[in-house]
């Protein structure tokens, strides 16, 4: 943790001013000590560089374990890919233009993923997320100047009011137990004219089937489950047979990239998770317009949108 952090956060329970005692600095970060809260004297912990707000992953240990398996996966710069880059650009509207020397909020941040590309376009991120998952993104980019992680709970999230220039949340509220209110309880953490981004998974038929095998998947271990999922290496063969591989896939849907890392991780991400909603255009625009933004952008991979608080 940089003492800079301290300047957007506040206590999560009583929105309090956060005091820091420092125990251990490595490389002129803070690697142990707290923060507490001079209003209602309750102490946050800061371990292994990362200001923890929260004692335990609650809902999200199947993130906790995927992304300290899989840390390295997405990750553009340990990959020699633009993946990572181009699906930021498509899923929230974001330029490089837009992103140098604004300070960004993500929300969810996972491994570092588009914090990476947040970071390496010029703009400050200060990256949260409930899981472990912080461990996997302070090993791939949290000694960069300009890149904060904190984990802490998005219903409870321990920042200063319009505190942000932009928001984005990728992939993240639809695995918590209520899409609509994660998405609310980030509102206020922007400042005014910034930009909130969102990528939420879709409501459709095609889910139909996956949504059946999840019944089952999301009740086994997840070192089951990591084994399991390794089965969509080889499908990705399978599915390019005609008839029977649409049909297969069809059936019990797997990731189908041409990486094989990536069709296992997207695989496990997608049969594991507790909580796992999808919602339309519509209902996402909706949250937009009674939450005061204007401007609303919608993108062409669903469900992706953009609105500007005014």
């Amino acid at each position: 943790m940089r003492e800079r952090l301290l300047e957007f956060l506040v206590c999560p329970e009583c929105q309090g001013t956060l005091a820091l005692k420092v125990e251990v600095t490595e490389h002129s970060e803070i690697r142990e000590g707290s923060l507490s809260c001079q209003k209602c004297s309750k102490i946050f912990p800061v371990r292994d560089f990362i200001p923890r707000f929260v004692e335990t992953d609650k809902y999200v240990d199947t993130f906790s374990f995927e992304w300290n398996v899989f840390h390295d996966v997405q990750i553009d710069i340990l990959n020699n890919t633009r993946e990572s880059e181009d699906t930021f650009k498509y899923k929230t509207g974001f330029s490089e233009d837009d992103v140098k020397n604004k300070v960004f909020l993500d929300a969810g941040i996972g491994a570092g993923r588009f914090a990476e590309v947040v970071s390496r376009w010029g703009g400050e991120v200060i990256g949260f997320d409930l899981s472990f998952a912080v461990e996997a993104a302070y090993k791939n980019i949290g000694n960069r100047p300009n890149v904060h992680i904190v984990q802490a709970d998005i219903f409870k999230p321990p920042f200063k009011k319009e505190s942000f220039d932009h928001i984005y949340s990728i992939g993240v509220l639809h695995h918590t137990p209520d899409t609509k209110k994660a998405f609310e309880s980030l509102v206020p953490l922007l400042k005014k004219g910034g930009a909130f981004a969102v990528f939420i998974y879709e409501k459709g038929v095609y889910h139909r089937y996956s949504d059946l095998w999840r019944k089952i998947t999301v009740k086994l271990p997840l070192k089951v489950m990591y084994i399991i999922s390794a089965v969509s290496i080889p499908l990705y063969y399978v599915h390019k047979i005609p008839f029977l591989g649409p049909a297969l896939r069809f059936a019990f849907p797997t990731a189908n990239w041409p990486k094989w890392k990536w069709r296992w991780l997207d695989t496990f991400d997608w049969y594991t998770p507790k909580y796992q909603w999808k919602h339309t255009y519509p209902e996402v625009y909706k949250w937009y317009k009674e939450n005061g933004f204007k401007g609303m952008e919608l993108f062409d991979y669903p469900v992706c949108m953009r609105g500007f608080k005014s």
